[in-house]
């Protein structure tokens, strides 16, 4: 493990980098694999750089995202309860963001007096600090652990830490994952954790064709923005001239694998270089390129996952219209 310091104007934050266990390509070697190729791919994780944080966490407040209003207020019903169960010396969360919805996690401590150490895990230095200095202002009881890495490049390196753990994977991002590769990181992570801790999961559901559609095709444009950012992602890290007017956003339902898939579909016949690779793209009228895919399970298929991977299940919270899953497990 590297220690990396991040100075701010007020005070000195620091992020213990989580070193990887397993290679995972880099982004030269993503493009030549997936965007060079067809079906043309690319992978989620190039959404996230400062800009496309910002704008998943505008998303996080449309009117019609309802996957983190409904988990936020699953959180809220049921926190002190969770806490309880878990009683945590130290909550992991991985891919934490801005750690909006874990607040409800740290109310639930402070009504339950059960100080911890929290260990954000996340790709950008930059959110990391920020989230940070938000939660040292908000919560000042709270031991903060900053970690920066990928969970995709494995968990093995994670620093030790004593007591029990409540490890955090929320927002549906386990639908991220093809479900073969949904269910090989789910069984990691219990390989991870010790005994007697717990894992705590946000899974989105199966429903309406419509309320799926409306929430990954927002009135503002905001999610269509977010999916286009990628490009400007590739503009500036691989010196690629994507002309962002010439794509439009898409983002539909696949009812037979039941998942909503996100798609960047060229407006125009064009050709895109891709300078530091020495490459060139051609796209004709209506060429996609697959940027997101976003599984949703039903009750009994988060539970036999979880069984699958040897977890015990101790509850599952759900709201009222059964649009979210929390469910908690142990080892």
């Amino acid at each position: 493990m590297q220690i990396s310091n991040y100075k701010t104007q007020q005070e000195k934050i620091l992020c213990t980098t989580v070193m990887p266990t397993r290679k995972i390509p880099d982004m030269v070697e993503d493009i030549r694999e997936s965007l060079l190729k067809k079906p043309r791919a690319l992978s989620p994780k190039y959404f996230y750089d400062q800009r496309g944080s910002s704008l998943f966490d505008q998303i996080c407040s449309t009117p019609e995202y309802y996957p983190t209003r409904t988990e936020n207020k699953i959180l809220s019903r049921y926190g002190v309860d969770i806490i309880n169960k878990t009683s945590p010396d130290q909550i992991l969360e991985l891919g934490s963001g801005y750690s909006t919805k874990t607040r409800r996690l740290f109310d639930a401590c402070q009504q339950t007096s059960n100080e911890c150490i929290y260990a954000p895990l996340d790709v950008c230095e930059e959110v990391l600090i920020e989230s940070a200095k938000r939660l040292s202002d908000e919560y000042d009881w709270l031991v903060l652990n900053p970690l920066l890495g990928d969970y995709h490049a494995g968990l093995g390196n994670l620093p030790a830490s004593h007591g029990t753990h409540l490890f955090v994977f929320l927002g549906s991002t386990i639908g991220n994952f093809e479900q073969e590769d949904a269910l090989e990181f789910i069984k990691e992570v219990y390989k991870t954790m010790c005994y007697g801790d717990h894992l705590l999961i946000g899974v989105d559901r199966v429903k309406d064709d419509d309320v799926l559609h409306d929430a990954y095709n927002d009135a503002q444009g905001i999610t269509a923005a977010f999916n286009l950012n990628m490009l400007h992602v590739l503009n500036r890290e691989l010196n690629a001239d994507f002309n962002i007017d010439k794509f439009t956003h898409s983002a539909t339902f696949n009812a037979d694998k039941e998942r909503i898939e996100m798609r960047l579909i060229s407006k125009a016949e064009q050709y895109v270089n891709i300078n530091d690779l020495n490459e060139s793209i051609q796209f004709n009228l209506g060429d996609d390129i697959l940027t997101e895919v976003s599984q949703k399970y039903t009750y009994q298929g988060i539970e036999e996952m979880l069984k699958q991977a040897n977890f015990t299940i101790t509850d599952h919270y759900e709201d009222e219209n059964a649009y979210f899953s929390l469910v908690l497990v142990s080892k």
